[in-house]
């Protein structure tokens, strides 16, 4: 998932699909990319779980899949969490060291 959100382009895409669902027509009118590309990068935020699709008669229509953005956010709360964490126990370590002198 960190790798998918690594691209500028795809970071941009994800913004846009906050709002709704949209086709990649709908997505390269408004990001300064062709269609094929919008496609290959919605590939890549679907295989990593960021981005689901629906197909609703000949169109197909992007989303933000709240599954994925779970799982990131966990991630990321964990991450965050372990290093805190981490943080307190040097800050705690450095303080007990400093008053020893």
């Amino acid at each position: 998932m960190l790798d998918a959100l690594g691209d500028r382009t795809r970071r941009s895409i994800l913004e846009l699909l906050r709002e709704g669902p949209v086709t990649v027509g709908e997505l390269a009118a408004r990001l300064p990319v062709s269609r094929p590309a919008v496609s290959q990068h919605l590939r890549v935020l679907q295989e990593s779980g960021l981005v689901a699709h629906e197909t609703v008669g000949t169109r197909n229509f992007y989303r933000v899949d709240s599954r994925g953005l779970t799982v990131l956010r966990d991630w990321l709360d964990d991450f965050w969490g372990t290093a805190l964490e981490s943080f307190a126990a040097f800050a705690d370590k450095e303080s007990s060291d400093g008053t020893a002198d």
